[in-house]
C-alpha cells in the first residue's frame, strides 16, 4: 500500500515521536558539543504538523532529562523502496529507522538490521507484548529486532443502515466470503447503492488482493533461503479473483465506479453509497473527520471474513535499529524506542491524556479499537482509563474486537511488495472493467513480470 494510505489506515493514536530538528542528509552520528552522544532518529512529522512537534517537545526533553548524555536529533526521512536498501547498506541512515511492515523480515534475513531483545527484556513490561504483534519483527529463533507503532489489522467495514434496510442483522456481519457476495447482491438490490466496492489504484488494488487471498488460504510470495519469489498463480488467488470477477459481472454488486484508491472508497461510504468495504477500524476517523460522515453510527466494522485461511493482513510502522549503529548507538537507540514507542502504548495515564485532549474537539474520533500491543489484560486496563472521554459506540466495533483473536496476522509481503501491488492493480482492474478477462493468464503474466524483477533486485 501506498505511504498515504498507509497512514489512512493505520488505526492507533499514539503520538508520532519526533524531533526538534530535521537533517536532510545523514552524517555519522558523533559525540555533541558538550560530549553528549547524538543520537538520529526517523519518525519527525513535517513542521505543518503543528500538534505532534508540540507533544513531542515535551517528549523529548523528558528523554533527555531521563537520559543525562543523550541528545536527540530528528529526521524527517521517510521510507521510499526506491532508495531505502541503497542507503541502509551503505550506512547512509539514521541510528533509529522506521519502516513499514513489509519490510523487517527481509532486513533481518539479510542482516541488515541489529537483535534489541536483551535490552527490551529489562523494560518490566516486556513479557506482556502481544506475541502477534512481536512476531513480524522476529526471527526464527524469537529474537525481537523492532517496536511496532500503531500496529493495525484488516477487517470489513460495514454500513449499518444499508443492512438494516436490506433486511441483514448489522450485528451480525458477514463471516465468510460467501456469505459477503450474498450480502452485497441483497444490498444492491434492495438499497441501489454498491454492496461491496474493492479498491484497485495506487498499488491498493494489489494490496487488498494481497488481504483477500490471504483470506482465502494463499501467500503472495515465497522464500527459499534469501530468495523471494512471487507466488501469484496459487489456487487461493485465483479463488478471490474468481470471487471479485463474479461479483461484479454475475450479481452487479459492485457500484459503477470500478477505478478507486482508499480515499474513494472512504468518501463514499461516508455519504452512505457504499455498504463494505475492506478496511480497519482506524478509517472511522477518515469517515468522520476527513469526509464529514453525518451518520457516523451507520458505521460498522467484523473481522475480515473467511474462507479456508483463517488469517487477515497487518500492518503498522516498525522502528528498528541498523547495524550501522555502533554499541553506544545501538543502546541509547534502544533506549529511546522503550521510552518513545513501547511506554507510552502501554501507560494508561498517556492514553488517558491523549484521549482527554482529543475529545475536546467534537469533530475527533475517541475510543477506536486498535490491535492491542500488549496482552488483553492490559488492554482492558488501557480501554478503561479512555472509557471516560470516547465518543464512539463501542458496541459497532464489538464484532471486530470479538473476532480479531481468533485469526492470525499476517505481514504483507516481506520483498519489495509495492511492485508486487504495482503488477495486481492492473489485473484487479481488468477483471472490474472487463467481463471477458482472463484470471489465469492475467495472474501468469504478472507472476512473471513480477518475478523478473525481483530476481534482478537480488543479484
Amino acid at each position: 500500500m501506498s505511504r498515504t494510505s498507509r497512514r489512512a489506515a493505520v488505526f492507533g493514536c499514539i503520538a508520532a515521536a519526533v524531533a526538534l530538528t530535521g537533517c536532510s542528509s545523514v552524517t555519522p552520528g558523533k559525540a555533541g558539543s558538550g560530549g553528549d552522544l547524538v543520537l538520529r532518529v526517523q519518525g519527525m512529522p513535517p513542521a505543518t504538523d503543528k500538534p505532534a512537534l508540540a507533544l513531542f517537545e515535551k517528549q523529548v526533553a523528558d528523554f533527555e532529562k531521563a537520559n543525562p548524555g543523550i541528545k536527540v536529533k530528528g529526521s524527517t526521512t521517510v521510507f521510499d523502496p526506491l532508495t531505502f536498501s541503497a542507503k541502509l547498506s551503505g550506512g547512509n541512515v539514521e541510528d533509529v529507522i522506521k519502516v513499514p511492515l513489509t519490510e523487517p523480515q527481509r532486513l533481518i534475513q539479510q542482516k541488515q538490521v541489529l537483535p534489541i531483545t536483551g535490552q527490551l527484556q529489562a523494560w518490566d513490561h516486556f513479557k506482556e507484548f502481544n506475541p502477534q504483534v512481536l512476531k513480524p519483527v522476529s526471527d526464527e529463533a524469537g529474537e525481537v529486532y523492532g517496536v511496532p507503532q500503531n500496529p493495525y489489522a484488516q477487517g470489513l467495514v460495514y454500513n449499518r443502515d444499508l443492512f438494516e434496510k436490506a433486511g441483514l442483522d448489522p450485528d451480525k456481519p458477514p463471516a465468510t466470503w460467501e456469505e459477503v457476495r450474498a450480502a452485497a447482491e441483497r444490498i444492491s438490490e434492495k438499497t441501489g447503492k454498491a454492496g461491496f466496492v474493492h479498491e484497485s489504484k495506487d498499488n491498493q488494488g494489489g494490496w487488498q488482493l494481497t488481504m483477500l487471498s490471504y483470506a482465502f488460504g494463499g501467500d503472495l510470495e515465497t522464500r527459499q533461503g534469501d530468495t523471494y519469489t512471487a507466488t501469484l498463480t496459487g489456487d487461493a488467488t485465483k479463488k478471490a479473483l474468481t470471487l471479485l470477477k463474479d461479483m461484479r459481472w454475475k450479481d452487479d454488486s459492485l457500484g459503477r465506479n470500478q477505478l478507486n484508491n482508499q480515499n474513494d472508497v472512504v468518501k463514499q461510504f461516508a455519504a452512505g453509497q457504499v455498504g463494505m468495504f475492506m478496511g480497519s477500524p482506524g478509517t472511522y476517523r477518515l469517515a468522520k473527520m476527513q469526509f464529514g460522515m453525518e451518520d457516523i453510527d451507520a458505521f460498522g466494522v467484523g473481522p475480515l471474513p473467511q474462507s479456508g485461511g483463517n488469517a487477515t493482513l497487518t500492518g503498522g510502522d516498525i522502528y528498528m535499529v541498523p547495524k550501522s549503529a555502533d554499541s553506544k548507538h545501538a543502546a541509547a537507540a534502544v533506549k529511546w524506542l522503550t521510552f518513545a514507542y513501547a511506554q507510552p502504548q502501554y501507560s494508561t495515564e498517556s492514553a488517558a491524556q491523549q484521549a482527554k485532549a482529543l475529545a475536546a474537539d467534537p469533530k475527533s474520533a475517541v475510543g477506536v479499537p486498535t490491535l492491542p500491543v500488549f496482552d488483553a489484560e492490559r488492554q482492558k486496563q488501557i480501554d478503561a482509563a479512555i472509557a471516560p472521554y470516547a465518543n464512539v459506540k463501542a458496541e459497532h466495533f464489538k464484532p471486530y474486537t470479538d473476532g480479531l483473536a481468533k485469526l492470525e496476522l499476517k505481514a504483507e509481503p516481506p520483498y519489495q511488495a509495492q511492485q508486487l501491488y504495482t503488477a495486481l492493480d492492473s489485473v484487479v482492474q481488468a477483471v472490474l472493467t472487463k467481463r471477458d478477462a482472463d484470471v489465469d493468464a492475467l495472474l501468469a503474466s504478472a507472476e512473471k513480470d513480477v518475478n523478473a524483477k525481483l530476481a534482478a533486485g537480488q543479484k
